[in-house]
């Protein structure tokens, strides 16, 4: 069991920085510039033998029109009634400031447990914000310095008294998995078991900004979940909501806008498309979503080369669709330019949707899931050698100073994605358009579209043949 300890307090005070402390890694954007964080997000947190889920949330700001400030600020506020106790933080170092002393009215209303924490507080400069902190009827200020990891242990045993009992743990390692002739496989490389598709399936949302990518998650989990509206660039952090349907567990990441990185000035934007780009390594399915109005232009298809690059599973979902005039025109754009400059992934999964309106999500999520198992596809040594077989008594490869490279044995190596070792006799005589004909043919033979496929030169004695 664990439970829920949110970071709410004005801008600029070190919420994030505390995030990031407690989460053990840099998950949260940190910079001097005051709203950084604009949705609310939560990791895993241990400290001091003690275990709970962390939030980080927006900057408090006294709004309550329909401004982004005042969307943040209801964001924060929703995050603070799901919690099971609060940390207010204040900038020991600047002192109490009135915004303080509002928000600290209304969190002594709260139903929601708070802590009242003086960040910034190393040295003499901070004394002085941390006894003005008593005036805020919050009870004993916990002073702290989340930049140096000062008053972590105060902290903890602050914590304390809202921690569940934790049951004892009983680790067990799991049985390897062999393979068809009894070789044991990799942990990386072994079929995906129960206890795999259980856990939940890493879906980046990616995309160029205001393309409809926090529209589209808040409409897959039902819910406001983050921050929507027409300005572009709303997204910073990357957000991660865990989420169910079809009895299939997904964890939805929905990222920072990637423009051009000529265009890419602001130093907050820097960090947050490197943040998006992590996020494209760790995950296992990448959702690129693309204007149906502006289809798939040079920043789109270098996003997708980038998802290919890294291996990881691509689908296309064409947002705004119900705004489209012409759509048989508007799919052979689409197909045209993904012939034209993703030949190497042929089948990616495009979907037609309104992210706006909830239309056609099922047929987004059935495509994942399809994708998905594709990525995980094993083919079978046996039909491998069967298939090499056939390749070369039809078109064997090309001599190369008069004599032919000789292929030898195929065998799959790896998942995600797919990836086939061939044991040939020279290995770097083999042409690399003879390489991607066999890629091309591997994912024809055995229906592996949208996916990479991996190709692995080795040279290594036939396992099967007489010594």
């Amino acid at each position: 069991m664990s439970f829920t300890v949110a970071l709410v307090g004005r801008p600029n005070v070190g919420k994030s920085t505390l995030f990031n402390r407690l989460a053990g890694k840099k998950l949260a954007l940190v910079d001097d510039t005051p709203g950084v964080t604009r949705d609310w997000r939560s990791a895993p947190a241990r400290v001091g033998g003690l275990s709970f889920t962390v939030v980080d949330t927006a900057g408090l700001e006294d709004v309550t029109d329909d401004s982004l400030e005042a969307r943040m600020r209801r964001q924060t506020e929703r995050a603070l009634e799901r919690a099971d106790v609060a940390l207010f933080i204040v900038d020991a170092r600047s002192g109490i400031t009135p915004l303080d002393r509002h928000f600290a009215a209304l969190l002594r209303k709260s139903k929601t447990p708070v802590i009242l924490v003086a960040n910034k507080a190393e040295g003499k400069v901070g004394m002085t914000g941390l006894y003005e902190a008593f005036e805020l009827g919050l009870g004993d200020p916990l002073a702290l310095s989340a930049e140096h990891g000062e008053g972590m242990a105060d902290l903890v045993e602050a914590l304390l008294p809202y921690a569940p009992p934790e049951p004892e743990a009983v680790e067990t390692a799991p049985a390897p998995l062999k393979g068809e002739n009894g070789e044991e496989l990799p942990v990386g490389d072994q079929p995906e078991t129960d206890e795999e598709r259980a856990r939940p399936i890493q879906i980046a949302i990616v995309g160029r900004p205001n393309v409809g990518k926090s529209t589209l998650l808040n409409a897959l989990i039902g819910e406001e979940r983050v921050l929507t509206g027409p300005e572009a660039g709303m997204t910073r952090d990357a957000i991660s909501v865990d989420w169910e349907w079809r009895g299939r567990k997904f964890r939805l990441v929905d990222t920072a806008g990637m423009r051009r990185r000529a265009r890419v000035d602001a130093k907050v934007e820097k960090l947050a498309v490197a943040d998006a780009l992590r996020v494209v390594r760790m995950a296992q399915v990448v959702l690129l979503v693309v204007d149906a109005n502006q289809i798939l232009d040079k920043q789109d298809l270098t996003i997708a080369r980038t998802v290919v690059e890294e291996g990881r599973a691509l689908v296309i979902a064409l947002n705004k669709w119900d705004a489209v005039d012409d759509r048989a025109m508007a799919l052979r754009q689409v197909e045209d330019k993904l012939q034209a400059a993703l030949a190497q992934i042929k089948g990616v999964e495009v979907v037609t949707i309104s992210a706006l309106q909830g239309k056609k999500l099922d047929t987004l999520l059935d495509s994942i899931l399809s994708t998905y198992g594709q990525w995980n596809r094993r083919i079978p040594t046996a039909q491998l050698n069967r298939w090499i077989e056939g390749v070369l008594d039809h078109h064997p490869p090309p001599l190369v100073e008069g004599r032919r490279v000789k292929i030898r044995y195929a065998t799959q190596v790896k998942t995600r994605p797919p990836t086939v070792a061939l044991f040939v006799n020279k290995p770097l005589d083999l042409p690399e358009s003879y390489q991607r004909y066999l890629i091309a043919h591997l994912r024809e033979t055995f229906d592996l579209p949208g996916v990479p496929v991996r190709l692995l030169l080795r040279k290594q004695k036939n396992p099967y043949a007489d010594d």
